[in-house]
């Protein structure tokens, strides 16, 4: 690889603001804010809108609606019973 043309890959904590939700990982995301860490070690932050914990997929409360009856409009086109 040559040198100095990557970008610094550094670990990083990401934080879900609808959650409060906060983790410890690595990036190459640039960000000037910093946070304190569990562990007394200041590491850059990186503010996230949506994660594993606020998604409505991984919580459990995503919803399936069919508003528009584009199930039985398929089966009517398509003579399905």
């Amino acid at each position: 690889m040559k040198e100095g043309i990557h970008p610094k890959y550094r670990e990083v904590i990401f934080k879900d603001f609808s959650s409060e939700f906060t983790f410890k990982s690595k990036s190459t995301a640039n960000t000037n804010e910093t946070i304190t860490w569990e562990d007394g070690k200041t590491y850059p932050l990186i503010k996230l809108e949506i994660s594993s914990a606020s998604h409505p997929f991984f919580t459990g409360k995503a919803k399936l609606v069919d508003t528009t009856g584009r199930v039985d409009k398929f089966k009517k086109k398509y003579k399905m019973k």
